[in-house]
């Protein structure tokens, strides 16, 4: 009997370890950045709608 008890006490033991040694898997990674930074084509679309307002102001007078 204690022999029986001592083989079960060590395969709790042992398949306890083996749950603790289980690789956690990766965290998942941020998304990308959004593609084209907006700071230099919104100055590029400002200068335009100016020089398109200056011409048809121009044009109408």
């Amino acid at each position: 009997m204690k022999h029986k008890r001592k083989y079960i006490t060590i395969a709790i033991v042992l398949l306890a370890l083996q749950t603790f040694g289980q690789a956690v898997p990766p965290p998942i990674p941020p998304p990308p950045p959004p593609g084209l930074p907006i700071d230099g084509g919104v100055l590029f679309l400002l200068l335009t709608g100016l020089v398109y307002g200056v011409k048809k102001i121009r044009s109408k007078n």
